[in-house]
């Protein structure tokens, strides 16, 4: 019986390439992972255009190759693109379509967005791009349903994230897809970030930076709030334990996370709720309890609207499998 070949992921390179974008994907896919086993992706660059490229920063890319890779590919990555309205060529287009026949999962990282919905890949589907461009992308193909207002979206073989950093949370989406949750949560350790971002885009969109004060003194609340999940946290009782009025606390959390203490507790809750369904075998009341959900409804009700599936259904498809007795 044949060996199956781990997954080749492709990253496309152009003139003009968007440098964080290109490093996102070569880090999560190209990066040797040896921790992760034998069947980690295979890795490779397929240049657009002749080379050497150039990347923005003074940068020069050879490829390992051209358009041919994506005929082999298991995984393309379009990080990025010249510009909204830049021409996508044929040859491009034509190469993605079959890629996508065939298969292949395909993801656009923030204005690669415009190259999927040239190749027609997007059209009828939700898609999401960098949120300066989603107005633009609407308006150039209004047979596409735009998401403005999250970090990605996964529309099965065709992935769609937001502006750049966003890249990262959907490439370990495709991780914890392929490999599991470890996997994801291991290349996340790796690149020092959250294995997932529960929050959408909307709150950076012209978001003042944080006063650094506010960072020190609500550091320490944040960190309590953490280690008691499980415990009651009103607006007044967390506002004291800040030092803060009501009013100062409220307009100085929201500066800091982007969020509001609600929605933030939300989050952390739901995250907790996660890691102990994918670690064990806790009834769903119990994971509510510990995760600070109070009742299997309310944790249910945050799932869905979250994640859009129940917890038992996430626990079945990430639980992650305990070790083989030796």
């Amino acid at each position: 019986m044949p060996i199956a070949m781990p997954p080749l992921a492709v990253a496309l390179a152009y003139d003009g390439l968007c440098t964080f974008e290109f490093g996102v994907a070569v880090e999560v896919f190209g990066l040797p992972r040896p921790e992760l086993g034998p069947n980690w992706y295979r890795f490779a660059v397929a240049a657009l255009d002749p080379g050497p490229l150039r990347a923005m920063g003074g940068i020069r890319i050879e490829a390992d190759g051209g358009l041919d890779l994506l005929d082999q590919a298991d995984v393309i990555v379009i990080p990025g693109w010249r510009g909204a309205r830049e021409p996508v060529p044929v040859r491009l287009t034509e190469a993605l379509r079959r890629a996508d026949g065939r298969g292949a999962r395909i993801l656009s990282i923030c204005s690669g967005a415009f190259v999927l919905a040239a190749a027609d890949l997007l059209k009828g589907r939700r898609a999401t791009t960098h949120w300066r461009y989603a107005a633009t992308l609407g308006e150039l193909y209004p047979d596409i349903r735009v998401v403005p207002d999250v970090l990605y979206v996964d529309e099965g073989n065709i992935l769609t994230s937001a502006g750049s950093a966003a890249g990262i949370d959907l490439c370990l989406h495709l991780v914890r897809r392929d490999f599991g949750p470890e996997a994801a949560n291991s290349v996340a350790r790796r690149l020092v970030v959250q294995p997932h971002r529960e929050s959408g885009q909307a709150q950076f969109i012209e978001a003042p930076v944080p006063i650094a004060c506010e960072g020190a003194r609500l550091g320490p609340l944040l960190d309590h709030l953490r280690e008691t999940l499980a415990e009651d946290h009103s607006l007044p009782s967390m506002a004291s334990r800040a030092g803060m009025s009501l009013r100062t606390f409220l307009r100085r959390f929201q500066a800091l996370t982007g969020t509001t203490p609600g929605e933030w507790l939300a989050t952390e809750r739901l995250n907790r709720a996660r890691d102990l369904l994918e670690r064990g075998t806790l009834p769903v009341e119990e994971v509510a309890t510990l995760a600070g959900f109070g009742s299997a409804a309310t944790l249910r009700h945050h799932f869905r609207r979250r994640l859009g599936i129940s917890p038992a259904t996430y626990r079945s498809r990430f639980r992650r499998d305990p070790a083989p007795a030796t």
